[in-house]
Parts: C-alpha cells; sequence; structure tokens
C-alpha cells in the first residue's frame, strides 16, 4: 500500500467515526475513544481533522488528549501498566515503587517492552489516595500498590 492509500484509508475510517458522532452532544470524548479503539492510540495527525469537525482548535483538542490519562498520543503495547505519580502516592513510597518497577521491567516511563505486550506510563491520580501507593492494569486498580503486587499483575496479564 502507497503512503497516499495509507493516507486515504486513515482519512476515510477518521471520517466515519467523526460522522457517527454528528449532532450528539459533547461528542468530543466518544470520538477520542472510537479513535484510540480503532488505532490504540489517538495520532497526532487526527487532532487538526477533529478540530475542524468540531469548531474547536486543535489546542484544545490536543488538551484533552493530553489531559486523560486513558488517551495515548503514541502506540502501546497490548497491555498498559500504570503507577500513580499523584502527592498522596508519592507521600507512600510510589517514587521508591516507580524506581522498583522500572528496574524489575527494564522500562523507563511511555517505553514498551521489545515483544509489544508491556507498556509502562505514569498517571496522576487514579482515585485510590487513601490506598496509596496505587497502580492499574488495563480495568484492574491495585491500591497499596508493592512490587510483589505489580509483578502479579504483570505475569497475568502475560498469560
Amino acid at each position: 500500500m502507497t503512503a497516499a492509500e495509507l493516507a486515504a484509508d486513515f482519512r476515510d475510517r477518521l471520517d466515519a467515526i467523526l460522522l457517527a458522532h454528528v449532532g450528539r452532544e459533547g461528542p468530543l470524548l466518544p470520538i477520542l475513544h472510537d479513535i484510540q479503539a480503532e488505532w490504540g492510540f489517538v495520532p497526532e495527525a487526527a487532532e487538526p481533522v477533529i478540530a475542524a469537525a468540531l469548531g474547536l482548535t486543535r489546542a484544545e483538542v490536543h488538551g484533552v488528549v493530553s489531559f486523560y490519562h486513558d488517551f495515548r498520543d503514541h502506540p502501546s503495547g497490548k497491555h498498559v501498566l500504570r503507577l500513580c505519580r499523584a502527592e498522596a502516592c508519592q507521600s507512600m513510597g510510589a517514587d521508591a515503587l516507580a524506581d522498583q518497577v522500572r528496574a524489575a521491567l527494564g522500562l523507563d516511563w511511555h517505553e514498551t517492552t521489545p515483544d509489544g505486550r508491556l507498556t509502562l506510563e505514569p498517571v496522576f491520580c487514579l482515585g485510590l489516595c487513601a490506598c496509596a501507593p496505587s497502580a492499574q492494569m488495563g480495568d484492574r486498580l491495585v491500591g497499596r500498590a508493592t512490587l510483589d503486587k505489580v509483578r502479579k499483575l504483570v505475569e497475568e496479564a502475560r498469560a
């Protein structure tokens, strides 16, 4: 497939997603969710197209993509391990946990394992402040996270 054909295919798929949300109230988040479901992330090239379709600026669209930790602006692995970096978790040892996890996985923030199965992402608040530090893998949240608990999450995802 040529670059022009890939670009046309991308635009056709993007236009279909936008068309599915025409007339909805507050369509930006559902559009972004559908785009991420389609490509696994929100491609930068989609942002100006979304902005034009919704009468927003590209900065407004990018602000939403970068604000919500569920949206990614880059490809990721099949599984995404999120470690909370917010203040409550930091006060309960999240920095040390993050260092341990990064060392154990051999990954830094935003990196993916060579087999493409796991990406490590920082997030700022998973809503488990009373059970800090916290982690998330897919829909599974873990409070009072430890290296052993995080390793178990990773092992379950690889199974």
